[in-house]
């Protein structure tokens, strides 16, 4: 049992670490299936919306509420939003280069 709550222990720290970034207000953000817009939309993301970069890569040039930027945010398998509809802070990378 102790070997149970020595893994749950572990695991709570991670996700705490993660951060969250917010999505610009009043959007909805279409989240595709690579770093691009020629990718196909997987789903949308709605208005009020954060999310967590895993890592970040270049793609295609994409003009939104917080410049205009040719990096994508990869915030889980195979989903990618365009960082110029984040709001983290930066112009640039933030986060890792995705492999």
């Amino acid at each position: 049992m102790s070997d149970d709550h020595a893994l749950t222990t572990l695991a709570e720290p991670t996700a705490a670490a993660a951060p969250r970034f917010p999505i610009a207000p009043g959007a909805a953000l279409n989240v595709r299936s690579g770093p691009g817009t020629g990718y196909g939309i997987i789903r949308v993301l709605p208005a009020g919306s954060s999310v967590t970069i895993y890592c970040q890569t270049p793609g295609t040039t994409v003009t939104g509420p917080y410049g205009t930027s040719k990096i994508w945010d990869n915030i889980g398998a195979d989903e990618f939003v365009s960082d110029a509809y984040v709001h983290t802070g930066s112009d640039g990378y933030i986060a890792v280069r995705c492999a």
